[in-house]
């Protein structure tokens, strides 16, 4: 059940004086069970770009189809779409309301008319793909810290147990170790219920470790779309948008520049500990 954009954009404020393009010509294609990083700075055209994955802006040109047929089109079900195609918003710990975690969870699901025992049963199967036991259940969602509290937020869209996941920066405002729990969370949810997830970021950092493929977003373009490996060679270009390649590539570069037979395609810290180790067990150097 592919979700695909064929050269959609989008104009905030069309034929005004003010008019902004901030989606140009965007031709993608998110196929089943891939896990994907979506990139760019400030105002790139990310947070744009996901509100139209499941209906919530509506393009100014092109098209937009969910399993073969257009979103936009005549008495399309939207609810099923958004069931279908989750989003989880930057910040999302401000869309908790619920007296306490389980019922904020159930929420989604309730509203889907499903029996009392189906929504308890994917409550609890979110709750347990997000890491949370059943000690949090009755604890009020303002209570917890800030990382339960997006794992809560996250177990809210699970519920509705959609094809496709997007979370648009899950990890804003978390410290590092807030950061790396949630993406690892994230990264086993999705092995665990083979999804596709979107997660967007502005840091490399972030997604290295991770994803099978990158979007690059630049004012509202898309820059480069492939696998990391691939996107990461790109180190010049990426600097030239305000972005950057993981430490790690820097790292290996310089290593190499210094003599060392080292892969510079290595992405993530493990890579780059195999890479290093083996050119020093080996004494290999250029």
């Amino acid at each position: 059940m592919a979700l695909k954009l064929e050269h959609v954009s989008y104009i905030y404020g069309a034929d005004t004086n003010l008019a902004i393009r901030a989606l140009d010509d965007i031709c993608l294609e998110i196929p089943d069970g891939q896990f994907i990083g979506l990139i760019g700075h400030t105002g790139s055209g990310k947070s744009t770009l996901v509100q139209h994955l499941n209906g919530l802006i509506e393009p100014t040109e092109g098209v937009i189809t969910y399993d073969g047929r257009n979103i936009w089109e005549k008495d399309y079900p939207k609810k099923e779409l958004r069931s279908n195609v989750g989003l989880v918003f930057q910040y999302p710990e401000h869309q908790l309301f619920e007296v306490d975690v389980f019922a904020d969870v159930c929420f989604g699901p309730k509203n889907l008319g499903l029996s009392k025992a189906e929504i308890e049963e994917r409550a609890k199967k979110a709750l347990e793909l997000v890491g949370l036991s059943e000690e949090f259940y009755h604890q009020s969602p303002f209570e917890l810290s800030g990382g339960q509290k997006r794992r809560v937020a996250i177990a809210g869209v699970l519920a509705m147990q959609p094809k496709i996941l997007v979370l648009d920066e899950p990890t804003a405002g978390l410290d590092p170790k807030g950061r790396d729990e949630i993406l690892g969370q994230i990264a086993h949810l999705q092995k665990e219920t083979g999804i596709s997830v979107v997660l967007v970021s502005h840091s490399m950092e972030d997604v290295a470790n991770y994803v099978d493929r990158i979007i690059v977003m630049n004012h509202g373009k898309v820059l480069f779309d492939d696998a990391p490996k691939e996107v990461f060679k790109h180190v010049k270009e990426l600097e030239e948008v305000g972005l950057a390649a993981p430490q790690v590539t820097y790292i290996l570069h310089q290593l190499k520049k210094c003599g060392f037979d080292v892969d510079t395609q290595a992405t993530t810290i493990k890579e780059a500990r195999d890479t290093i180790l083996k050119a020093m067990k080996e004494g290999r150097t250029c």
